[in-house]
């Protein structure tokens, strides 16, 4: 039995596969299992697959069914102690399941997290560098709720989530940020490596770059965290700040969005959702630290919009 279960979603990653996959094969650890799902590729993503001969790789094809069925049915397949998740168009540093792995194996961790690095198309490469913690729980440390949400650059104890039927949520987008609040409320211990082992592309392609109607998405699964967390007072205040972080962030980005008008719905919806779930949402502690313009902006729906329309 290998140690770690690497789940790959694969999407026409034709020109980011083969990196991805060297990454796995040259890993320092070798105890572990590549489940690479083929989401229904119309490019050369099956062929270069194909190619590795490494018996460790499971390949699996299927329909294009989205990202998070996919995940889902990756974690179906896996058979190791843990979990991680990789996207195609990412790839690990040498020695992240080795200093992963012993991490979770000496501490006796639920869920290990890890620094990481965003590279851009350009070749800049930028250190993400998220809050130092000993090992803990979500109550005993909430400011871990509002570090990254993204379920890589992270392992999780498989059976933390089977047993607790921990999935991702299908067809939706944005569906990353639910699986890891519930996986750290599940947790009975969570801790971090505090070392770069994840390299995240940015490209203009990117599923974080592109802005369409999809976009309302990201309020229903806001919805879906609030009510996760809903019988946990300790972690109102969080909550409140990351409900507000997000939204905020959301509504600045239509500036980018394909169609205005789309836009413009979305700040109406997005402004209206701020007031009914934190009526105070102006007072919120999120704003302190931007920049009094920018802050000014970001409160307010009207001003959002314009600067949105003017955007080049």
């Amino acid at each position: 039995m290998s140690d770690i279960s690497i789940i790959v979603p694969a999407y026409n990653a034709e020109k980011y596969i083969e990196k991805c996959l060297d990454s796995l094969i040259n890993q320092t650890k070798k105890e572990l299992e590549f489940i690479i799902v083929n989401d229904g590729s119309t490019d050369s993503t099956e062929d270069l697959v194909k190619k590795y001969k490494d018996k460790r790789i499971k390949y699996f094809k299927n329909k294009n069914q989205g990202i998070g069925k996919t995940r889902n049915f990756g974690i179906e397949k896996a058979t190791s102690k843990y979990i991680m998740f990789l996207d195609s168009d990412d790839y690990l540093a040498k020695n992240a399941c080795e200093e992963m792995f012993n991490k979770a194996e000496n501490n006796n961790l639920d869920v290990v997290v890890c620094d990481f690095y965003k590279e851009y198309d350009n070749g800049n490469i930028e250190e993400i560098r998220t809050s130092d913690f000993e090992d803990s729980t979500l109550i005993e440390n909430p400011d871990i709720i509002t570090e990254y949400l993204c379920p890589w650059a992270k392992i999780y104890k498989r059976d933390l989530l089977i047993k607790n039927k921990i999935r991702f949520v299908e067809n939706l987008k944005y569906e990353d940020a639910p699986f890891v609040i519930e996986a750290y409320l599940k947790a009975n211990k969570i801790g971090k490596v505090n070392e770069c082992l994840n390299y995240y592309l940015i490209h203009g392609n990117s599923e974080t770059t592109v802005r369409d109607r999809r976009c309302f998405d990201i309020l229903k699964i806001i919805d879906k965290i609030r009510k996760l967390t809903k019988d946990t007072p300790e972690l109102k205040d969080k909550i409140n700040r990351l409900t507000v972080r997000i939204v905020t962030n959301y509504t600045i980005q239509q500036r980018v969005q394909k169609d205005k008008r789309v836009g413009m719905e979305f700040i109406d919806e997005a402004f209206a959702y701020l007031k009914k779930e934190v009526p105070d949402y102006k007072k919120n502690y999120y704003y302190e630290n931007r920049g009094f313009l920018r802050r000014t902006i970001e409160k307010n729906k009207l001003l959002t919009k314009i600067y949105c329309k003017l955007y080049k």
